[in-house]
């Protein structure tokens, strides 16, 4: 008798286990859940920042994105 009794116990211990690995796993999805919400609005700030500076980049004067800083001007070409 003292085997099933053993036995019974052991499997009352693994279905208290089995409810708490369910409401550990149901906790875990909902934090997957939450974090791929957050990554995806993260992903959406990003490429609207991007589309932002992109936008400001254009409006910048090609005087200034074709000039290295190493090439002289042309003041400092006729001084020369």
């Amino acid at each position: 008798m003292s085997s099933i009794n053993d036995l019974v116990d052991r499997v009352e211990r693994l279905l208290v286990r089995h409810e708490e690995l369910k409401r550990t796993n149901a906790l875990l999805e909902q934090q997957v859940q939450s974090l791929g919400q957050e990554r995806d609005s993260l992903r959406s700030r990003l490429a609207a920042a991007r589309a932002r500076v992109d936008a400001l980049l254009d409006r910048l004067p090609l005087e200034a994105t074709d000039t290295p800083s190493d090439t002289p001007t042309a003041s400092q070409k006729s001084s020369a």
